[in-house]
């Protein structure tokens, strides 16, 4: 846990790029070679960073689509919980925007899981593939200047509003 959390703000410091193993060794209090019994390299770890952001998210998502509320409610609070709490943990970072961008690099398989996951928690409420498709895509372009957490969620606020009926 300490090299991941050494290794985030490594990578929203730095960049991917620019961020070491020694960097995120120094960050975590370890030595590099300890770093190398649990990880191949940087990108393993920037994988296994990703995986820990979200694996946790979906179980609490799955929870939302089978517990009581309106349509608005539960797609707001899974919109919280996959895209909120971790822009919260990301925004304002230097080197944020990287951050993203690296994850759709590096981690194509991964990034395509996670969308797959949100494009299934959205069409539970959606009903439609389609409008859920658009969603996301929508979602996606309230995203792009990347605001604050505040903003971010008003913007859904009024994005669900006209969405869910």
């Amino acid at each position: 846990m300490a090299i991941l959390e050494a290794a985030q703000e490594c990578f929203l410091q730095f960049g991917f790029a620019k961020t070491s193993l020694d960097d995120i060794a120094r960050r975590a209090g370890i030595s590099r070679p300890l770093i190398y019994r649990k990880f191949k390299n940087k990108e393993d770890i920037f994988a296994a960073l990703f995986e820990h952001m979200f694996e946790g998210r979906y179980p609490r998502a799955e929870q939302v689509l089978l517990g009581p509320g309106s349509k608005q409610d539960k797609l707001m609070k899974v919109c919280e919980i996959l895209l909120l709490e971790p822009w919260d943990q990301l925004v304002g970072a230097p080197m944020a925007a990287e951050f993203y961008e690296a994850c759709e690099r590096l981690l194509p398989e991964v990034e395509a899981r996670h969308q797959r996951l949100w494009l299934k928690y959205t069409q539970a409420v959606l009903e439609s593939k389609e409008l859920s498709e658009l969603f996301m895509l929508a979602v996606d372009g309230l995203q792009s200047d990347l605001p604050a957490t505040r903003v971010l969620r008003r913007r859904l606020q009024l994005l669900i509003e006209r969405f869910v009926s």
